[in-house]
């Protein structure tokens, strides 16, 4: 991973309140004559120096601010502190958000893609290694296309997982996928594929105008991670840009299992796509918000080494 250090300190403007060298997560400034310096032989890169400064006075090179540079949009630059966002305002948007499978027939503005992307970008990333990657499919003959490429992937594994014989010989070789796999999935893959020959119907991305996927580049600590990270944040803008969103699970399967299709999109090989996400304007109005189903949660509270011997006494 780049570790090298980019981060500027103007003298002249450092106040030597020390503010920067608290929050560095990897020793690369501290104090030396009333002032913050550059002593560290490494740097996450990950700006908090920047943020922190009162005057100024720091600046981190490796770090554009064409990344978070919006197009469409005009974000107040200035840093909203803990607590002063209106929590209920926050949950009611994510929802709020729901996977849309209806679109009007209207493009989506390039330039709203592109800052879909910086919106992404903004999330947290593992070591900040930002290796994340966004490949837009700006028309919808773009997204048919991709489309196409998946539906033969599952043609293909459809045909395969017809056969019984192979079936249950990976089930008793303690590989059960493919079995799985038909059992759970194959009659609905027919089914959309038969009627996509017949008809045109896509029932993939549903027509829907344009698609962004969200990968990582070679070298990341948490590249799925970081990627879905984006890939909420992309969500969560485009609902409050007025667009809906899907998440097409297929088509990051059938690209993990055919490299063909990324080579198709033109992507470097090492390259791996960790979410599909199909977004348009939405043809569905909803008139509340939904219930999740019930879901596992518990603390973890350790006992004292003296509890911990009352215990076992």
């Amino acid at each position: 991973m780049d570790r090298n250090v980019t981060t500027i300190i103007d003298t002249e403007k450092c106040i030597g309140c020390g503010a920067c060298v608290s929050v560095c997560p990897s020793g690369t400034l501290s104090m030396a004559g009333g002032k913050a310096r550059v002593t560290g032989d490494a740097s996450l890169g990950c700006g908090h120096c920047e943020a922190v400064c009162p005057t100024g006075a720091v600046r981190v090179a490796a770090l554009s601010p064409e990344a978070v540079s919006f197009r469409t949009l005009r974000p107040d630059p200035s840093w909203l502190p803990f607590g002063a966002f209106d929590a209920d305002a926050l949950v009611r948007l994510m929802a709020s958000r729901r996977s849309c499978r209806r679109y009007l027939d209207t493009p989506v503005d390039p330039a709203v893609l592109e800052d879909l992307v910086r919106a992404g970008v903004t999330a947290p990333s593992g070591t900040n290694s930002q290796k994340w990657t966004f490949t837009i499919l700006p028309r919808p003959v773009d997204v048919r296309a991709f489309g196409e490429r998946v539906g033969r992937f599952f043609e293909r594994l459809n045909r395969t997982a017809e056969k019984r014989w192979l079936r249950g010989l990976l089930r008793l070789a303690g590989r059960p996928a493919l079995d799985s796999y038909y059992r759970e999935y194959y009659a609905t893959v027919q089914t959309a594929l038969a009627e996509y020959r017949a008809s045109g119907i896509d029932r993939l991305f549903h027509d829907a105008p344009a698609a962004i996927l969200v990968g990582s580049g070679p070298g990341a600590s948490c590249p799925a991670e970081d990627a879905l990270l984006a890939t909420q944040n992309i969500l969560l803008a485009a609902h409050a840009m007025g667009l809906g969103t899907c998440l097409i699970g297929f088509a990051v399967a059938a690209m993990k299992k055919d490299p063909s299709i990324g080579r198709f999109l033109g992507l470097p090989g090492g390259e791996v796509v960790h979410a599909v996400i199909a977004l348009g304007h939405p043809d569905v109005t909803y008139l509340r918000t939904a219930g999740r189903k019930p879901f596992v949660l518990r603390f973890f509270q350790a006992l004292s080494a003296a509890g911990n011997r009352e215990r076992e006494g």
